[in-house]
């Protein structure tokens, strides 16, 4: 038990290391989205969406080919998360296919650029353009099968860049005591932000961002005392049936994964498939993430490290002095309106 919670306290450090800035920007690597519909033979229409993080747009910039001109002046639109910029533009006769469309500053970024294009014949395609590689060259149309794989990537990515997240599942591995229960917490977590993320994503409900976020770092707070208590040998309804509480959190965490899928403002024909992609995405980092944490168990328990008595309740303050900081600070943001 003592190599366990050895365990715990060390995925609890990295967590903490990986946090860096603690998470005010946990849910704040939202994706900007390109949108490129093709009109006419080498005409386009174009919508750029860039994510706007606390009344500061990021500082990506769309830079398009040379040759192409505007048909009409570029509309831009100012929304509360984002900044929307429409235009049509002239290509030429041979359009952008082989051409290179470049992301000025993206490399400055942690977040991506989401690419979709449609041309006439009906074929779609959909990219991903990173900050190591800050551009992208046009060229022949995806399958839905490789838009999938994209999505998956998306999903893996933001469970394991969303600290928050990871902590509150590693308070949940800190409080089961047997197999069969830890089975079932991550069972009912994973059908609670299931549940939701589906919710949100189709427009079935929607919770505003900075109370969410809120809500989520109390979630993280409210694990702390249980995991203290449970170390102490006590018990409570949580300690009791954890499952149940990660039901109930897991479906607030849902509603954050669907900020990471409904920023990238995807039409609606293509919101079935990028919903099941994404979220097998968020669940292969999960299962990646309990799966570490096992495997940190057993070496442990193959090295017979021993416990230091000192460290022993190290990973319950851990989980609850962050979760209090994140729940104070994104509370001051969002009565600042940030």
């Amino acid at each position: 038990m003592r190599l366990r919670r050895l365990a715990i306290l060390f995925a609890a450090a990295l967590l903490v290391l990986l946090a860096g800035l603690p998470a005010a920007h946990a849910h704040e690597s939202r994706p900007a989205y390109l949108e490129i519909k093709e009109t006419a033979p080498g005409r386009y229409s174009i919508l750029w969406r860039t994510p706007v993080l606390a009344g500061m747009r990021l500082p990506v910039a769309l830079k398009l080919p040379e040759g192409v001109r505007n048909v009409e002046e570029p509309s831009v639109q100012e929304l509360t998360d984002s900044q929307l910029e429409r235009r049509s533009i002239d290509a030429g006769p041979d359009g952008l296919a082989g051409k290179r469309i470049e992301f000025p500053g993206l490399q400055l970024t942690i977040t991506d650029v989401l690419v979709r294009i449609e041309r006439l014949d009906g074929t779609h395609s959909t990219e991903i353009v990173r900050p190591q590689r800050p551009w992208l060259e046009i060229a022949a149309p995806r399958g839905a099968w490789a838009s999938a794989r994209l999505f998956v990537g998306q999903g893996i990515e933001h469970i394991l860049l969303g600290v928050d997240h990871l902590l509150f599942v590693l308070g949940l591995l800190a409080i089961v005591r047997t197999p069969w229960m830890l089975v079932k917490t991550i069972t009912a977590f994973t059908l609670a932000h299931s549940l939701t993320l589906a919710a949100a994503t189709f427009g079935v409900a929607s919770v505003p961002a900075a109370p969410l976020n809120v809500a989520i770092a109390l979630s993280i707070l409210f694990l702390g005392p249980e995991i203290v208590r449970a170390r102490r040998g006590g018990t409570s309804f949580t300690i009791r049936h954890p499952w149940v509480v990660a039901f109930a959190f897991g479906l607030l965490h849902g509603f954050g994964f669907a900020s990471g899928l409904a920023a990238l403002g995807l039409p609606k024909g293509e919101i079935p498939l990028a919903l099941l992609a994404f979220n097998v995405g968020v669940e292969i980092g999960q299962l990646a993430f309990v799966a570490l944490v096992l495997l940190l168990v057993r070496a442990f328990t193959v090295l017979r490290v021993q416990w230091p008595r000192l460290a022993e309740l190290a990973p319950a303050y851990m989980v609850g002095s962050l979760g209090a900081f994140w729940t104070i600070q994104r509370a001051v943001l969002m009565m600042e309106g940030g």
